[in-house]
């Protein structure tokens, strides 16, 4: 990512209510949510919500999915994990090589295979 990238995503999640759908959608993971349901669990009302995750789909961190008549809102994890890469990249670079490990940025976790209905 390139740094006017990285300063719209931060300022975008620079928000408590942006904060708080994001960490929703990343809860959520790949499928996502409808907006009336990310509204109900955040607190918004219709038309505060969609200022807010237009501010989100602006800076590339969520994706936006047509379903019928809704509108599924889902974090986009590449963007995400570029985001966290960019911060964490050079970490300790500049210093003695006696790096700390919890400099170190902890390893993408794998998704959770889904369980089958029995």
């Amino acid at each position: 990512m390139k740094t006017p990238e990285i300063i719209g995503a931060l300022g975008a999640l620079a928000h408590e209510h942006r904060l708080a759908i994001y960490r929703l959608l990343v809860e959520r993971g790949p499928q996502g949510l409808a907006a009336g349901v990310i509204g109900e669990r955040v607190g918004l009302v219709p038309s505060s919500l969609t200022f807010h995750l237009q501010a989100l789909l602006r800076a590339g961190l969520v994706r936006q999915a047509r379903a019928s008549r809704q509108l599924i809102y889902s974090a986009d994890f590449s963007v995400m994990n570029g985001l966290v890469g960019y911060l964490t990249d050079k970490c300790c670079s500049a210093g003695d090589g006696a790096c700390d490990t919890g400099c170190k940025p902890a390893a993408i976790a794998r998704s959770p295979r889904r369980k089958s209905a029995a």
